[in-house]
């Protein structure tokens, strides 16, 4: 038997006998004084609603008041309760993975590999995500590929999040109000409102003004001055009405409106503190940023509108459900020069340093679905549907080398057309063979389509001084300035071959120039004609130390340089086209009423797309869809434990991960003028180059103790190996071959983010202190050791054959283990209730996150320790 198969068998049976200890648990137990003081989960994950422990699968479900008193305020904070989930946010980009699988590509090039969900529509890019999370009914984490039943891009699982429904017949709604650390308040509060016995409006607003904990450790002006990244004003709303005129028809409705504004998405580059104290990055203080530049700036304002109708048949039902969303995101990064760090002189930094990236990103979506499916007395309970979806983005972003100079100054990339389409037909079923043994089935088939337009690669401007010496710097991005991006005139380049259009052009790129830009005064009288030379400009920030104007050598330039060499960036053309057929099989078998066993197989997609694409390059245009099958077998029990009801689920997984994505950093520019070759630009490239297995298993455990304490314990093993993927190591570029970076193979790797152990407990209790009600909970959350990047911190062997440690050069991307906690605690009197919160008790410092490059070691972190008090009335 090989030791993968000894493994596998072996889980399965400690399954199998693990399983049926709850029901002889509940034979030996007393029922004389029993008392069921659990209340009943009702969850969605199969498209209708059930009992949690009805349903053949692992499923998380919070609702809002659990969320309320965990601690639990935003979206990233779900991974405390939910093991093996995993939210981070790079820039803006929502990136979730469950179980180690996931995308961290959630641009026009990719996809999210754990389909988020609103209400249960699909939500495609999840930017202000976390917007959403007030006013809630529960959140859902579906864990394992939903690909039959939620279909596109539910590789990893669904994270859905379901608003609260307008109550027929109910005038009630509640106040919210909190002040916590770093000058933090938020508001929240709504109002259903009843007009008549059939229809009912419900509102509901929210409101939030915070920071992650981010210091400025600059000293030189005017960088001292800038505000750290981080810095949050959040505020948004929501209307959602239902109409029920008959009890056979149902009608709902759902729009909001929400604005992010702030200084953008922290992130810093470790890189230079790493190699210089020769600390790892847990002894170092990640969130101590040295700013320079430009303000971090950022706003993100999104909205839609959600429809609903459906009609109860008798034996069957029928639901049209539609959706439009619109994302509007503009971010200017908080530059940064690292990090702080023991012994280092903040007085040498160069802080009139402008360079920077800046974001741009439009998305306007539409999803519909139409679905018949039986009734829950049916002994076939089917759903068939049809499913499509639509999207048109425009994304832009911009990457500024200030003071740059021979031949960089910036990298562009803007695509006003990015056009998704989509379509699926489904059908699912349970069938109840006996009272006691069902068979679930389901097969789905989905054909998609993407295109996009527009321009990307470099900017370059080659400005020569006396004697022809290289080269004089251009400044650009400096105090004032703004991009054109997506407002730029013109985005066809194919015709533009001479130096007058191409100055133009790079013009063209500004909206507004810096206080102290150089580039149109530079290159402007080439763009109008007046002098083919442009315009020579010799000042202290830009001469290099060692350039003067021409006057002598050459002598005819007019004020020109001696030579005006112009890039810019390519035109972008994009296309693919693909299909395929998701499927599940399962039979689920009720030992009792109170304990069922299961097994199943099933598979999720994630979509595929394209790639930069560049004349002579060899990268592929397209890149395919990821395909998981996963083998699931489990139990879910209910018991009685010391007179009262227990909950006891068991569940072990295998997954086989092919045709699975892995980027490496191609180059796109390769100069091949000079000896050796030089390359002026890279992309990270998507490639369907990888495979891998992960098995596991998830444990809950839910009981009562007497004086009103409760447990609750989740519990994920994981076990993630890489089995194929060779890519072009991007922490051993060598500039001196050229830019070329060797290979390396990540066979035998873990998957990032992907922890062996994570475990989360809760102990809550409640007791009367006369007429009123005091309770308290306390949350832990344990997280082994993971890794950041594909990378696994292994050894960097260079194209000449040395190899050195990857923490001694500078990337290191092992997170340590951790454990956080959260307390909570309140008490209700009436309709009055006053809390306390502590969220990441002791300020563990977490790294959620890293972008791995030539010494670059960026790490995206978790939120710093939050406490406060909120107060709350209900009426």
């Amino acid at each position: 038997m090989t030791r993968r198969n000894f493994r596998r068998t072996a889980l399965l049976a400690l399954l199998s006998s693990v399983a049926a200890f709850p029901a002889h648990a509940q034979e030996r137990a007393t029922t004389d004084t029993v008392s069921d003081d659990s209340e009943a989960i009702i969850v969605t994950t199969n498209r209708r609603a059930e009992n949690l422990q009805d349903v053949s699968g692992v499923v998380q479900a919070l609702g809002s008041e659990q969320l309320r008193q965990d601690g639990i305020s935003e979206l990233r904070q779900l991974q405390v309760a939910v093991p093996g989930l995993s939210i981070a946010n790079q820039e803006g980009n929502i990136e979730i993975f469950i179980r180690g699988v996931g995308s961290a590509n959630n641009t026009e090039l990719g996809d999210p590999g754990a389909a988020p969900h609103l209400n249960g529509t699909y939500i495609p890019r999840p930017r202000g995500l976390g917007l959403m999370f007030y006013d809630l009914d529960r959140v859902e984490v579906n864990k394992g590929p939903q690909g039959t039943l939620y279909g596109r891009n539910a590789l990893a699982g669904t994270l859905n999040i379901i608003t609260a429904k307008p109550r027929l017949g109910q005038f009630s709604g509640y106040l919210q109000a909190e002040a916590g650390n770093r000058s933090s308040n938020a508001a929240e509060g709504a109002i259903n409102i009843p007009v008549g016995d059939t229809f009912a409006l419900r509102a509901a607003g929210y409101y939030i003004n915070r920071d992650y904990g981010f210091r400025n450790a600059s000293t030189g002006e005017p960088a001292r001055g800038l505000k750290p990244a981080g810095l949050e004003e959040n505020y948004a709303g929501r209307l959602s009405m239902l109409w029920e005129p008959t009890d056979k028809l149902s009608v709902s409705f759902v729009g909001d409106y929400g604005k992010e504004t702030g200084t953008g998405y922290p992130g810093a580059n470790i890189y230079s503190a790493v190699v210089a104290t020769g600390l790892r990055p847990e002894d170092l203080d990640l969130k101590d940023v040295v700013y320079r530049g430009l303000q971090g700036d950022m706003t993100n304002e999104l909205w839609g509108v959600q429809g609903k109708i459906n009609y109860d048949f008798g034996t069957f039902s029928a639901e049209l459900t539609g959706s439009y969303r619109s994302v509007d995101f503009y971010q200017i990064n908080a530059s940064s020069d690292g990090i702080n760090y023991p012994g280092r002189d903040l007085s040498a930094v160069q802080y009139d340093n402008f360079s920077g990236n800046l974001w741009q990103a439009k998305s306007k979506s539409q999803v519909y679905e139409m679905r018949l499916f039986a009734n829950d007395d049916q002994r076939l309970r089917w759903n068939v549907g049809g499913f499509y979806f639509k999207e048109d983005q425009a994304v832009g972003y911009l990457a500024l080398s200030d003071r740059g100079y021979c031949c960089y100054s910036a990298t562009e990339f803007v695509m006003p057309d990015v056009n998704g389409e989509s379509y699926a037909f489904y059908g699912d079923g349970t069938y109840d063979v006996t009272d006691r043994l069902r068979v679930i089935g389901g097969l789905r088939y989905t054909k998609e389509k993407k295109s996009r337009y527009g321009i990307g690669g470099n900017w370059a401007l080659t400005l020569g001084g006396e004697d022809y010496t290289c080269c004089f710097a251009t400044r650009i991005g400096t105090e004032g300035f703004r991009p054109a991006l997506l407002d730029r005139p013109n985005f066809d380049v194919s015709g533009i071959t001479s130096n007058q259009d191409m100055a133009q052009f790079l013009i063209e790129g500004t909206m507004t120039p810096g206080l102290r830009d150089t580039l149109i005064a530079q290159i402007g009288a080439i763009a109008d004609g007046s002098n083919p030379n442009g315009t020579c400009i010799d000042r202290p920030d830009i001469d290099n130390g060692f350039v003067d104007c021409p006057t002598n050598n050459p002598s005819d330039r007019n004020g020109g340089f001696s030579y005006a060499n112009l890039t810019i960036p390519g035109q972008q053309v994009g296309s693919s086209k693909f299909n395929f057929v998701d499927w599940r099989l399962g039979v689920e078998y009720d030992l009792s009423d109170d304990n069922m066993v299961y097994a199943k197989v099933s598979t999720g997609h994630k979509s595929g797309g394209f790639n930069d694409s560049f004349n002579g390059s060899l990268i592929p245009e397209t890149y395919s869809p990821e395909k998981l099958i996963v083998y699931e077998v489990g139990s879910r029990n209910s018991f009685d434990f010391l007179g009262r009801r227990a909950v006891f689920n068991l569940t072990g997984f295998y997954y086989d991960y092919s045709n699975q994505v892995f980027q490496d950093l191609t180059c796109i520019n390769l100069d091949t003028s000079q000896t050796p070759a030089v390359c002026n630009g890279y992309s990270l490239v998507n490639r369907n180059i990888g495979a891998s297995r992960i098995y596991g298993a998830e444990a809950e455990l839910r009981f009562k103790l007497p004086a009103h304490f409760g447990v609750d314990v989740n519990a994920a093993y994981l076990n993630t190996k890489i089995t194929k993927g060779t890519v072009a190591d991007v922490r051993a570029k060598d500039d001196e071959a050229g830019g070329i970076s060797p290979l390396i193979s990540l066979v035998g790797n873990r998957l990032p983010l992907a922890s062996k152990m994570n475990v989360s407990a809760r102990l809550s209790q409640w007791f009367d202190i006369g007429s009123a009600r005091f309770d308290w909970q306390a949350l832990l959350n344990y997280r082994s050791s993971y890794f950041l990047s594909q990378f696994n911190e292994s050894d960097i062997v260079f194209l000449d054959g040395t190899r050195q440690n990857a923490f001694e050069a500078g990337f290191p991307d092992r997170q340590k283990g951790f454990a956080t906690v959260n307390l909570g605690a309140g008490l209700t009197i009436d309709n009055l209730r006053l809390e306390a919160w502590a969220s990441n008790l002791f300020d563990k410092e977490v790294s959620q996150k890293s972008l791995v490059g030539s010494a670059l070691n960026i790490r995206f972190l978790n939120d710093a320790r939050s406490y406060g008090l909120r107060a709350r009335i209900d009426f």
